[in-house]
């Protein structure tokens, strides 16, 4: 398979510089992409030698292509200083004070408001989906509200917003927002607004809302003009979390509006007319609403950090802090590892040192094999087998270091090029993670000699290769380098465990240390285990009692951190095996995760290329004791789903899980995440099965959000280290899957298409 579609034309296109214009220029897709400056690493001023060796190769072409590159960065810096990012309201997105805007969010922006005025706290992180999609999810306190039985009530809450137009020279941008369409209905509105900037330094907003945002100065439906069932509105709560398709666009409406004036380049003003009444806030005494005018004062500390100050309804003073990063942008950019070494360049062709006689000394071979060895080892890479002929060498490759795949192999192409001897002109590398082959990439070794210094090196290299499945290609003992099995490893280190949204205390957490080891005795075959001792942190200390009608498969959690002193977080043992082409199998037996242990096995179809995954995992499991050692309780239960798996253009990744969970149920868990080329990755999911809302309890079905933050994103340095966190609004029973390390998706993805495609431009760094 040669994979090649995405190179195949070096182009690369600055975005909007100003209103309606664009500029291109001729160099290639990876040398310049999010967070990867791809291109000839080696190429850098302080490597004088190479410059000296590189510039007559490249002569004019170099420094054409060079300055268009520059021009085009140069317009494009320009082009991210005019589209500033909007300033972000109480609620976390575009507005004024409190009040929405119809401002758009940069593609991929994430940000983070913290917001207080009066007794009310709001934290709101939103996320640039899309670029015309924006989620929100929202963790609200109003304090001293005796709301629900709670003298302080949190509140949990998702928006959805949609960006209808993008602002033009003469139209507005208009934006359609959904506010708290799946929480109790505490903030629940609906809106639909409008901004227009005239001049450079004024922009005004106007909006319509419904819900809370159509309680002030409020009319009848304009709506109700199409269907009578608009004019009316429920305002029940319930157990939140469900979507209310009933209430959107219903009941009174209320126009709302403002002005911001960007005083300078930092400050802004604006001044607003708020439709919302906070008719609840004022019933519980949380604020007093006496006018429906708000003034705010917004200054950028920097780019990405904002600070504002109010005065909201006649009454009381506010402040907000908003931070905005955009994973495309990473705080350290990549490259900061040290360069690896050049290609090695063969003498002429008719010289003696093409002769392949060095294949039947036995001592010859050997010292290949160590000088090898050694060269990976300097490079952060572990040799695990090796095949030669007199033209061919086969490596199987352990990279534990890069967490771009693509990085790994060319570094390896280039250790094989120092080593090998001229005659071995066909180089084939074979990951392996978990003691199996994911994939095979065959390189030639005259196309890494005449590809280096060349500004699409990366895409030539990648139109050349032959990348293939890896079945068949198990490591032979014969081929094992020494030390390679057994491999024990092990590490200690300390751990973080955070717990959110108890009631009574919004964040809990413990610091500790843990233990973890590692033994391999064969290829496939893994015995694993993991100790923590907390040190000091409160997760311990809730008092929150299981309430589900259903068997406790998760709410019980509060209890194994009451009743463990050391922690057995797993103990398995783990083989994993390829039982045919485009087919790769896991075993698991023992501890598996902090609640269950027994039985899990998976079985996986995806091919090296294609966007189209499919699996199926069964497992049996009983549920530990509480004090996390060795024990078991009564509670057991047969678990199994089948998924399948897609990826989308642009870093889209959507995901199907069906089948049973752990209490029982049966159901299905819907995933749609963005990843990012540089590994940074957000996405959310909601789980539905056959249990009634009424009986899952609060929030009415199983949801969340994933984030996965690489360590190479926020250090600039290559690791395979990276912090995930998966947050829940409410963690209930219902909906419960079983948390099995080593999943097999994961662990292959990274060796095929189109993952191993979309960073190749680190092939050459």
């Amino acid at each position: 398979m040669r994979m090649h579609e995405r190179f195949s034309r070096p182009m690369i296109a600055a975005r909007q510089i100003g209103r309606g214009c664009s500029i291109s220029a001729p160099f290639p897709d990876d040398l310049f992409r999010e967070g990867d400056f791809a291109t000839v690493p080696r190429l850098r001023p302080g490597n004088r030698s190479v410059w000296r060796s590189a510039l007559p190769r490249f002569g004019k072409k170099l420094l054409i292509q060079s300055g268009a590159a520059v021009l085009a960065l140069a317009l494009g810096a320009l082009a991210a200083t005019a589209q500033e990012r909007p300033t972000l309201s109480f609620y976390g997105v575009p507005g004024l004070v409190d009040m929405p805007s119809a401002q758009a969010i940069p593609d991929g922006d994430l940000s983070l408001t913290v917001g207080w005025f009066g007794n009310t706290l709001r934290n709101s992180a939103a996320f640039q989906f899309a670029p015309r999609i924006t989620g929100v999810f929202r963790y609200s306190r109003l304090g001293d509200a005796n709301l629900g039985g709670y003298q302080d009530y949190y509140d949990r809450s998702f928006d959805f917003r949609f960006q209808l137009l993008n602002e033009g020279r003469r139209r507005p941008a208009v934006a359609l927002g959904l506010q708290d369409f799946g929480g109790t209905g505490l903030y629940s509105a609906e809106y639909l607004t409008a901004t227009k900037t005239f001049g450079s330094r004024v922009r005004g907003t106007l909006g319509i809302g419904w819900g809370r945002l159509g309680s002030f100065g409020s009319f009848d439906n304009p709506l109700g003009a199409i269907d009578d069932r608009f004019e009316t509105r429920s305002h029940d709560t319930g157990l939140g979390g469900t979507l209310d398709f009933g209430n959107w666009f219903r009941g009174d409406a209320a126009v709302f509006g403002g002005i911001e004036w960007q005083a300078t380049d930092k400050l802004t003003l604006a001044v607003e007319y708020s439709s919302d009444a906070y008719d609840l806030e004022q019933r519980q005494g949380v604020i007093t609403h006496r006018s429906p005018f708000n003034f705010g004062v917004n200054y950028r500390l920097r780019e990405g950090v904002d600070l504002g100050a109010y005065y909201l309804y006649g009454s009381e003073i506010g402040a907000r802090l908003s931070f905005t990063l955009n994973p495309k942008s990473p705080p350290s950019p990549g490259g900061r590892e040290g360069a690896p070494p050049p290609v090695h360049p063969r003498p002429a062709a008719g010289s003696l040192g093409w002769s392949q006689d060095w294949v039947s000394s036995e001592a010859r071979v050997t010292t290949i094999r160590e000088n090898l060895r050694a060269g990976l080892d300097a490079l952060g890479m572990e040799l695990v087998a090796l095949k030669m002929t007199g033209t061919a060498a086969t490596i199987h490759l352990r990279n534990p270091r890069y967490d771009a795949e693509a990085q790994a192999i060319g570094r390896a192409a280039r250790a094989l090029t120092r080593a090998m001897p001229p005659s071995v002109e066909t180089f084939t590398i074979i990951p392996v993670r978990n003691g199996t082959p994911m994939s095979s990439i065959t390189l030639r070794r005259s196309d890494l000699e005449q590809l280096e210094t060349e500004l699409n090196g990366a895409g030539e290299i990648l139109e050349r290769a032959k990348i293939v499945d890896a079945a068949g290609r198990a490591i032979a003992a014969s081929d094992r380098v020494a030390g390679a099995y057994p491999k024990f490893q092990y590490g200690l280190g300390p751990y973080l465990s955070p717990s959110y949204f108890d009631p009574d205390n919004p964040v809990r957490a413990d610091f500790g240390a843990r233990l973890s080891a590692a033994f391999s005795p064969a290829p496939g075959l893994v015995f694993a285990g993991q100790l923590r001792q907390p040190i000091f942190g409160n997760l311990d200390q809730s008092n929150r009692a299981s309430n589900s009608v259903l068997p406790h498969v998760r709410t019980d959690v509060v209890q194994y951190e009451k009743q463990s002193e050391l922690e057995l977080s797993y103990l398995t043992a783990e083989y994993f095996f390829r039982p045919g082409r485009n087919l790769y199998g896991r075993v698991t037996a023992g501890y598996l995760e902090k609640m269950y242990g027994g039985v899990s096995g998976e079985l996986l179809w995806k091919p090296i290329s294609g966007s189209l995954a499919l699996g199926v995992e069964v497992n049996y499991v009983r549920k530990r004791d509480f004090d996390q050692g060795f024990g078991f309780q009564d509670y057991g239960v047969a678990t199994g789903h089948a998924s399948a798996y897609y990826e989308f253009a642009d870093g889209y990744l959507a995901r199907v899980d069906a089948g049973r969970y752990l209490a029982g149920d049966w159901g299905a868990t819907f995933s749609l995440d963005r990843e990012f080329d540089n590994g940074f990755r957000v996405g959310a999911f909601f789980t539905l099965t056959d249990v009634p809302f009424s009986q899952f309890g609060e929030g009415s079905f199983d949801k969340g959000i994933h984030l996965t933050i690489p360590l190479s994103w926020l250090s600039g340095e290559p690791t395979r280290t990276a912090f995930s966190t998966t947050i829940r609004p409410i963690t209930r029973d219902g909906g419960a899957r079983l948390n099995v390390r080593n999943r097999l998706y994961e662990t292959v993805r990274g060796n095929h298409a189109p993952d191993l495609q979309d960073r190749w431009g680190k092939f050459w760094r």
